[in-house]
């Protein structure tokens, strides 16, 4: 194997990891924004405010999204257990 093919795997890798987790972070830090401002807004500084919402959206979008995301790493899996011979 050479370099740059060790390179383009690693990037494969990164990338189908961003894409794969990327709507769980974005929708939960857009969650814990607003619990945020609404914290700021009510002077409410309780810390199970702030747990209980994003739990429950890492839930709901694991929910929404997981079915998708384990057909991402199902198929990044695949293809690279499947060119395994062309890289030896």
């Amino acid at each position: 194997m050479t370099g740059d093919a060790a390179l383009q795997l690693v990037s494969r890798m990164l990338w189908t990891g961003a894409l794969v987790v990327a709507p769980l972070l974005i929708i939960t830090m857009i969650v814990g924004i607003f619990v945020s401002i609404f914290q700021v807004v009510t002077q409410i500084q309780e810390v199970s405010l702030s747990f209980i919402p994003k739990i429950l959206t890492v839930v709901f979008v694991l929910t929404l999204f997981g079915p998708w995301m384990l057909k991402k790493l199902v198929s990044y899996s695949a293809t690279l257990i499947a060119s395994i011979p062309s890289y030896l």
